[in-house]
C-alpha cells in the first residue's frame, strides 16, 4: 500500500469518526436551545481576525525593515495595539453573538460525572450559532500564529542570524586618507605621544560601524606586534577599530602610563565595561570582559607625508558575536 494512500485512509477515518460523533450528539436530546445562524457576525469576526493577522505581519515586516537603523517605536506599537485590538474585539462578538447562553439555577451536587458530561455538551451545542466552524478556526490559527510569530521577533534583535552581510564589509581599503571629524587629513607630524586620535575614513560614512578607527603614537622600540605585522605602523603610530569587541561600544579613553606600578603601558580603555587593549601588541585584552582583540588597521605615509590605511583591518570588526562565524573583513 503505498504511503500516500495509507494518509489518506487514515484522515478519512479520523474524520469520519468525528462526524458520526457529531450526528450522534445532535440526535440527542439538546441540553441548550439551537441558535439561529448569525452570519454577520461570523463575517464580522472574520473580519477582525483577518485585520489582527495583517497587523501582526505589519509588525513582522516593519520589524525586519528598519532593524539595520532606527527602529521606528510608534508604528511597531500601533501593529501589535491594533492586532490586539482586533483579537479582542473577535473574542467579545463570539461570546456576545455566536455562544448561545442559558442560566440554570440549582444545587451543586456533591458528585457530578453525569453533569460533567452534561457542561460538555453544553459547550459543545452553544456553538450550534456558528455555521463556518472551520473557517472561524482556520482564521483564529493565522491570527494566532501570526501574532505569535511577531511576538518572537524581537529576538533576532540579539545578534544577526541571515543579514550579517555588513558586519564583513568596512569603507578602508589601501590608500585610504585618514581624517579627522572636519575632514581634515592627519599628517604622521599631527600624531603626538601621551594622546590618541579618532580618525575617519576620507568620502565614507563616518555613521558605518567599520568606519572610526583610534590612533595613537607609541615608542617604536616599545611595539611588539606580530609578525606580519612589524610593516603596520609607520614611525610608532597605530590605529584599531574604536568599536570594542565586547558589546560594542566605543573605546574612548586611552591610558596614559601616569602610574607605572599600576599601569605599566599605554592602553585603549573602554569606558562602559572597562575593557583594556594593548596598542604595543596587536590590541590584545589586558583586562575586562572583551574576548578578542582590537581589530588593527595597517597603516601607510604617502609621499606628502599623510597617514593611509595600507589595506583593511586585521579581522572583523565589532562584538564578539559577530566573530562566531567564518571570514574576515572586505
Amino acid at each position: 500500500m503505498k504511503p500516500w494512500r495509507f494518509v489518506v485512509a487514515m484522515l478519512t477515518l479520523l474524520f469520519g469518526r468525528f462526524a458520526r460523533r457529531q450526528q450522534e450528539a445532535e440526535a440527542q436530546e439538546r441540553i441548550v436551545p439551537e441558535g439561529a445562524p448569525e452570519r454577520r457576525a461570523e463575517n464580522a469576526v472574520l473580519v477582525l481576525l483577518g485585520l489582527a493577522t495583517l497587523f501582526a505581519i505589519g509588525f513582522i515586516v516593519t520589524y525586519a525593515e528598519f532593524s539595520p537603523g532606527g527602529l521606528p517605536n510608534e508604528l511597531l506599537g500601533v501593529c501589535l495595539g491594533v492586532c490586539f485590538a482586533c483579537v479582542s474585539a473577535a473574542l467579545i462578538v463570539v461570546a456576545r453573538r455566536l455562544v448561545v447562553t442559558e442560566q440554570i439555577a440549582h444545587e451543586y451536587p456533591q458528585e457530578h460525572p453525569e453533569e460533567q458530561e452534561e457542561v460538555a455538551e453544553i459547550v459543545q451545542q452553544s456553538a450550534s450559532r456558528i455555521t463556518r466552524k472551520r473557517l472561524l478556526l482556520g482564521a483564529g490559527a493565522a491570527a494566532g500564529g501570526a501574532l505569535g510569530v511577531a511576538a518572537l521577533t524581537p529576538a533576532l534583535s540579539l545578534g544577526p542570524v541571515w543579514y550579517t552581510a555588513p558586519l564583513d564589509r568596512t569603507p578602508w581599503r589601501r590608500g585610504t586618507a585618514l581624517v579627522d571629524e572636519n575632514g581634515r587629513r592627519y599628517a604622521t607630524a599631527d600624531i603626538e605621544q601621551e594622546t590618541f586620535y579618532t580618525a575617519f575614513p576620507e568620502g565614507a560614512d563616518p555613521e558605518q560601524i567599520g568606519s572610526s578607527v583610534v590612533v595613537a603614537r607609541l615608542d617604536p622600540s616599545a611595539l611588539h606586534l606580530p609578525a606580519a605585522r612589524q610593516a603596520w605602523a609607520p614611525s610608532g603610530i597605530v590605529a584599531y577599530s574604536k568599536i570594542c569587541t565586547h558589546a560594542g561600544c566605543a573605546v574612548a579613553l586611552y591610558r596614559k602610563p601616569t602610574f607605572p606600578a599600576l599601569e605599566p603601558r599605554p592602553a585603549f580603555v573602554c569606558p562602559c565595561h572597562y575593557s583594556t587593549f594593548d596598542p604595543a601588541t596587536g590590541g590584545t585584552v589586558i583586562y575586562g570582559p572583551a574576548g578578542r582583540p582590537l581589530p588593527q588597521l595597517p597603516l601607510m605615509v604617502d609621499g606628502s607625508g599623510y597617514l593611509r590605511a595600507a589595506g583593511n583591518f586585521s579581522e572583523r570588526v565589532g562584538p564578539s558575536w559577530s566573530g562566531v562565524r567564518g571570514g574576515g573583513p572586505e
